[in-house]
Protein backbone atom coordinates (compact mmCIF):
# COMPACT_ATOMS: atom_id res chain seq x y z
CA UNK A 1 0.00 0.00 0.00
CA UNK A 2 0.81 3.62 -0.10
CA UNK A 3 1.23 5.65 2.57
CA UNK A 4 -2.45 7.59 2.35
CA UNK A 5 -3.90 4.34 2.40
CA UNK A 6 -1.55 3.05 5.22
CA UNK A 7 -2.41 6.15 7.33
CA UNK A 8 -6.44 6.00 6.93
CA UNK A 9 -6.40 2.27 7.65
CA UNK A 10 -4.27 3.25 10.86
CA UNK A 11 -6.74 5.82 11.79
CA UNK A 12 -10.21 3.66 10.82
CA UNK A 13 -8.45 0.89 13.39
CA UNK A 14 -8.24 2.66 16.34
CA UNK A 15 -11.25 4.54 15.78
CA UNK A 16 -12.91 0.76 15.56
CA UNK A 17 -11.01 0.28 18.62
CA UNK A 18 -12.72 3.12 20.36
CA UNK A 19 -16.41 2.03 19.12
CA UNK A 20 -15.41 -1.65 20.15
CA UNK A 21 -14.29 -0.22 24.09
CA UNK A 22 -18.11 2.37 23.86
CA UNK A 23 -19.84 -1.41 23.16
CA UNK A 24 -18.28 -2.88 26.09
CA UNK A 25 -19.11 -0.06 28.40
CA UNK A 26 -15.81 1.40 28.34
CA UNK A 27 -15.97 4.59 26.68
CA UNK A 28 -12.39 6.07 25.77
CA UNK A 29 -12.06 9.88 26.91
CA UNK A 30 -12.27 12.21 23.47
CA UNK A 31 -8.55 13.01 23.41
CA UNK A 32 -7.43 9.59 24.34
CA UNK A 33 -9.82 9.09 20.72
CA UNK A 34 -8.64 11.87 18.87
CA UNK A 35 -4.64 11.25 19.89
CA UNK A 36 -4.93 7.62 19.29
CA UNK A 37 -6.17 7.50 16.09
CA UNK A 38 -3.41 10.23 14.73
CA UNK A 39 -1.09 8.48 16.36
CA UNK A 40 -1.92 5.08 14.90
CA UNK A 41 -2.07 6.94 11.48
CA UNK A 42 1.51 7.64 11.76
CA UNK A 43 2.81 4.64 13.38
CA UNK A 44 1.06 2.95 10.23
CA UNK A 45 4.04 4.53 8.08
CA UNK A 46 6.70 3.90 10.55
CA UNK A 47 7.42 0.34 9.11
CA UNK A 48 8.41 1.46 5.60
CA UNK A 49 11.63 3.24 7.09
CA UNK A 50 13.71 0.27 5.65
CA UNK A 51 12.47 1.90 2.18
CA UNK A 52 14.63 5.70 1.36
CA UNK A 53 11.71 6.17 -1.50
CA UNK A 54 9.06 5.88 1.21
CA UNK A 55 7.00 9.01 2.65
CA UNK A 56 8.43 8.54 6.06
CA UNK A 57 12.11 9.21 4.34
CA UNK A 58 11.45 12.21 3.19
CA UNK A 59 9.26 13.15 6.53
CA UNK A 60 12.08 14.39 8.68
CA UNK A 61 15.02 15.41 5.62
CA UNK A 62 18.07 14.48 6.22
CA UNK A 63 17.68 12.66 9.24
CA UNK A 64 14.76 10.54 8.49
CA UNK A 65 16.58 10.06 5.53
CA UNK A 66 19.83 8.46 7.44
CA UNK A 67 17.86 6.34 9.60
CA UNK A 68 16.27 4.80 6.60
CA UNK A 69 19.67 3.89 5.00
CA UNK A 70 20.49 2.48 8.45
CA UNK A 71 17.52 0.58 8.94
CA UNK A 72 17.34 -0.93 5.29
CA UNK A 73 21.22 -2.15 5.64
CA UNK A 74 20.07 -3.84 9.25
CA UNK A 75 17.05 -5.19 7.90
CA UNK A 76 18.99 -6.91 5.71
CA UNK A 77 21.76 -8.19 7.66
CA UNK A 78 19.06 -9.63 9.92
CA UNK A 79 17.47 -11.26 6.54
CA UNK A 80 20.48 -12.89 5.55
CA UNK A 81 21.55 -13.93 8.82
CA UNK A 82 17.87 -15.56 9.69
CA UNK A 83 16.72 -16.97 6.11
CA UNK A 84 16.04 -20.57 5.68
CA UNK A 85 16.50 -22.92 2.82
CA UNK A 86 13.00 -21.62 0.92
CA UNK A 87 13.57 -18.20 1.19
CA UNK A 88 14.49 -15.87 -1.95
CA UNK A 89 17.76 -13.33 -2.70
CA UNK A 90 17.29 -10.32 -1.93
CA UNK A 91 18.87 -7.28 -2.45
CA UNK A 92 17.76 -4.99 0.17
CA UNK A 93 16.12 -5.09 3.42
CA UNK A 94 12.12 -3.81 2.36
CA UNK A 95 9.86 -5.40 3.73
CA UNK A 96 11.53 -7.46 6.09
CA UNK A 97 12.42 -6.88 9.75
CA UNK A 98 10.44 -3.92 9.92
CA UNK A 99 7.35 -5.35 9.36
CA UNK A 100 7.11 -8.33 11.35
CA UNK A 101 5.10 -8.42 14.61
CA UNK A 102 7.79 -8.84 16.48
CA UNK A 103 9.00 -4.95 15.35
CA UNK A 104 5.90 -3.75 16.06
CA UNK A 105 6.05 -4.87 20.25
CA UNK A 106 9.24 -4.09 20.25
CA UNK A 107 8.72 -0.58 18.70
CA UNK A 108 4.96 0.13 21.09
CA UNK A 109 6.57 -1.58 23.79
CA UNK A 110 9.98 0.40 23.80
CA UNK A 111 7.23 3.59 23.16
CA UNK A 112 5.23 2.78 26.60
CA UNK A 113 8.78 2.39 28.67
CA UNK A 114 9.77 5.74 26.97
CA UNK A 115 6.81 7.83 28.01
CA UNK A 116 6.66 6.43 31.49
CA UNK A 117 9.86 6.93 32.50
CA UNK A 118 11.06 9.94 30.10
CA UNK A 119 8.53 11.95 31.52
CA UNK A 120 6.84 14.85 29.67
CA UNK A 121 9.90 15.60 27.06
CA UNK A 122 9.54 11.96 26.21
CA UNK A 123 5.43 11.91 25.76
CA UNK A 124 6.05 15.33 23.89
CA UNK A 125 8.89 13.56 21.17
CA UNK A 126 6.53 10.73 20.50
CA UNK A 127 3.73 12.32 19.85
CA UNK A 128 5.78 15.18 17.57
CA UNK A 129 7.32 12.25 15.81
CA UNK A 130 3.84 10.51 14.99
CA UNK A 131 1.51 13.84 14.33
CA UNK A 132 4.21 15.01 11.98
CA UNK A 133 3.78 11.42 9.78
CA UNK A 134 -0.15 11.63 10.78
CA UNK A 135 -0.14 14.94 8.59
CA UNK A 136 2.22 13.20 5.62
CA UNK A 137 -0.10 10.30 5.55
CA UNK A 138 -3.58 11.95 5.66
CA UNK A 139 -2.86 15.43 4.28
CA UNK A 140 -0.19 14.07 2.31
CA UNK A 141 -1.14 16.40 -0.86
CA UNK A 142 -0.63 19.76 1.18
CA UNK A 143 2.46 18.12 2.69
CA UNK A 144 4.13 17.93 -0.51
CA UNK A 145 3.38 21.04 -1.47
CA UNK A 146 3.94 22.83 2.28
CA UNK A 147 7.45 23.82 3.52
CA UNK A 148 9.06 20.85 5.91
CA UNK A 149 9.43 23.41 8.89
CA UNK A 150 6.22 24.08 8.36
CA UNK A 151 4.54 20.54 8.99
CA UNK A 152 7.12 20.13 11.15
CA UNK A 153 5.77 23.06 13.50
CA UNK A 154 2.37 22.11 13.32
CA UNK A 155 3.47 18.59 14.61
CA UNK A 156 5.22 20.40 17.69
CA UNK A 157 2.31 22.40 18.29
CA UNK A 158 -0.17 19.89 17.93
CA UNK A 159 1.58 18.04 20.39
CA UNK A 160 2.38 20.84 23.01
CA UNK A 161 -1.71 21.31 22.72
CA UNK A 162 -2.84 17.83 22.79
CA UNK A 163 -0.51 16.89 25.76
CA UNK A 164 -1.76 19.61 27.56
CA UNK A 165 -5.50 18.35 27.35
CA UNK A 166 -4.38 14.85 28.29
CA UNK A 167 -3.13 16.19 31.10
CA UNK A 168 -6.33 17.52 32.29
CA UNK A 169 -8.15 14.75 35.19
CA UNK A 170 -10.14 12.71 33.55
CA UNK A 171 -8.66 13.66 30.00
CA UNK A 172 -6.72 10.10 29.41
CA UNK A 173 -3.49 10.74 30.49
CA UNK A 174 -4.20 7.41 32.57
CA UNK A 175 -6.38 5.97 30.80
CA UNK A 176 -6.57 1.80 31.03
CA UNK A 177 -3.16 1.87 32.82
CA UNK A 178 -4.21 4.61 36.19
CA UNK A 179 -1.72 3.25 38.46
CA UNK A 180 0.46 6.04 40.10
CA UNK A 181 3.84 6.17 38.09
CA UNK A 182 2.05 5.02 34.66
CA UNK A 183 0.13 8.12 32.59
CA UNK A 184 0.25 7.52 29.10
CA UNK A 185 1.74 3.81 29.52
CA UNK A 186 -1.10 3.13 26.89
CA UNK A 187 0.75 5.54 24.06
CA UNK A 188 2.54 1.71 22.80
CA UNK A 189 -0.94 0.60 22.22
CA UNK A 190 -1.94 2.83 18.63
CA UNK A 191 1.96 2.31 18.13
CA UNK A 192 1.78 -1.37 17.89
CA UNK A 193 -1.61 -1.06 16.36
CA UNK A 194 -0.83 1.12 13.31
CA UNK A 195 2.61 -0.86 12.70
CA UNK A 196 0.69 -4.39 12.58
CA UNK A 197 -2.30 -2.57 10.49
CA UNK A 198 0.73 -1.35 8.39
CA UNK A 199 1.93 -5.08 7.91
CA UNK A 200 -1.78 -6.68 6.73
CA UNK A 201 -2.30 -3.61 4.44
CA UNK A 202 0.36 -5.11 2.55
CA UNK A 203 -0.26 -8.28 2.45
CA UNK A 204 -3.02 -7.69 0.50
CA UNK A 205 -0.99 -6.76 -1.93
CA UNK A 206 0.87 -8.93 -5.26
CA UNK A 207 4.59 -9.36 -2.49
CA UNK A 208 2.77 -10.07 0.61
CA UNK A 209 4.22 -9.36 3.90
CA UNK A 210 6.44 -11.72 6.54
CA UNK A 211 4.15 -10.59 9.53
CA UNK A 212 4.93 -14.01 11.17
CA UNK A 213 8.61 -13.63 11.06
CA UNK A 214 10.52 -15.62 13.11
CA UNK A 215 7.75 -18.28 13.16
CA UNK A 216 8.79 -20.73 10.27
CA UNK A 217 6.30 -21.41 7.68
CA UNK A 218 6.83 -25.05 5.95
CA UNK A 219 10.26 -24.06 4.18
CA UNK A 220 10.38 -20.45 4.75
CA UNK A 221 11.04 -18.21 7.86
CA UNK A 222 10.28 -14.91 5.74
CA UNK A 223 6.85 -16.57 4.39
CA UNK A 224 5.21 -13.94 3.00
CA UNK A 225 1.79 -14.19 4.36
CA UNK A 226 -1.54 -13.04 2.15
CA UNK A 227 -4.64 -13.84 0.77
CA UNK A 228 -4.98 -16.31 -2.17
CA UNK A 229 -3.18 -14.39 -5.58
CA UNK A 230 -6.14 -13.78 -7.30
CA UNK A 231 -7.61 -11.55 -4.42
CA UNK A 232 -4.13 -9.57 -4.11
CA UNK A 233 -3.68 -5.67 -5.84
CA UNK A 234 -0.75 -4.08 -6.86
CA UNK A 235 0.35 -0.86 -4.23
CA UNK A 236 -1.06 2.37 -5.57
CA UNK A 237 -3.59 0.57 -8.01
CA UNK A 238 -7.34 1.23 -8.52
CA UNK A 239 -8.32 -1.10 -5.62
CA UNK A 240 -6.62 1.18 -3.38
CA UNK A 241 -7.64 4.31 -4.61
CA UNK A 242 -11.11 3.61 -5.00
CA UNK A 243 -12.13 1.18 -3.34
CA UNK A 244 -9.82 0.52 0.20
CA UNK A 245 -9.47 4.52 0.82
CA UNK A 246 -13.30 5.56 0.24
CA UNK A 247 -14.40 2.52 2.78
CA UNK A 248 -11.61 3.38 5.46
CA UNK A 249 -13.02 6.80 5.12
CA UNK A 250 -16.49 5.71 6.11
CA UNK A 251 -15.17 2.86 8.54
CA UNK A 252 -13.24 5.31 10.36
CA UNK A 253 -16.31 7.83 10.21
CA UNK A 254 -18.87 5.21 11.69
CA UNK A 255 -15.95 3.95 14.10
CA UNK A 256 -15.89 7.21 15.32
CA UNK A 257 -19.28 7.67 16.10
CA UNK A 258 -20.11 4.90 17.84
CA UNK A 259 -16.60 5.67 20.22
CA UNK A 260 -18.49 8.63 21.12
CA UNK A 261 -21.50 6.97 21.49
CA UNK A 262 -23.51 8.67 18.46
CA UNK A 263 -24.94 5.78 16.98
Amino acid sequence: MMGPAHSLSGAAAWLGVGAAAAAAGHTMPWPVLVVGALICAGAALAPDLDHKSATISRAFGPVSKALCEIVDKLSYAVYKATKSAGDPRRTGGHRTLTHTWLWAALIGGGCSLAAVTGGRWAVLAILFVHLVLAVEGLLWRAARVSSDVLVWLLGATSAWILAGVLDKPGHGADWLFDAPGQEYLWLGLPIVMGALVHDIGDALTVSGCPILWPIPIGRKRWYPVGPPKALRFRAGSWVEVKVLMPAFMVLGGVGGAAALNYI
